[in-house]
């Protein structure tokens, strides 16, 4: 982590708040208050400000996720163009509500805000992979890919 700081001016070791995050996130799988303190005392920041930052961006967990973390979007062309329909699918599919994850832990589906693919709606985004003009077929195909 402290390779991070060295990219940043003296006293501005602030600005490696967000990449750092990534870090924590990616070793633990999510945000957790033994990961946010940590980065707090690290980063001489408040523990409250590390939160703030983390819970203010929608690419942060905040709780265990499954190993693949669907995003769909549901803003307006995503919604117009089918996505409660494509939502419905993957969750009845996957036996969870939206927000859930699956008992053994695979799989978790969350609906989003717009993730700026509106001309190829709808679309969702599995890990950091988009996945656009999407039908139920091509969502089968996608969720049987992943298995």
């Amino acid at each position: 982590m402290k390779s991070h700081l060295t990219k940043y001016p003296e006293g501005k070791q602030r600005s490696a708040l967000i990449p750092l995050l990534f870090v924590i996130q990616r070793e633990r799988g999510y945000l957790d208050n033994p990961g946010v303190n940590f980065l707090a005392k690290f980063l001489d920041l408040e523990v409250t400000d590390v939160w703030e930052t983390a819970t203010f961006y929608s690419m942060f967990n905040l709780h265990k996720i499954g190993k693949h973390h669907i995003q769909v979007c549901k803003t307006l062309s995503c919604r117009i163009m089918g996505e409660p329909e494509i939502t419905g699918h993957i969750c009845d599919r996957l036996g969870i509500e939206p927000g859930g994850t699956t008992e053994d832990g695979k799989y978790t589906v969350t609906r989003v805000e717009c993730l700026g693919s509106c001309g190829t709606a709808p679309m969702l985004q599995v890990g950091f992979d988009y996945h656009e003009d999407l039908t139920i077929e091509k969502v089968d195909e996608l969720l049987d890919s992943l298995d």
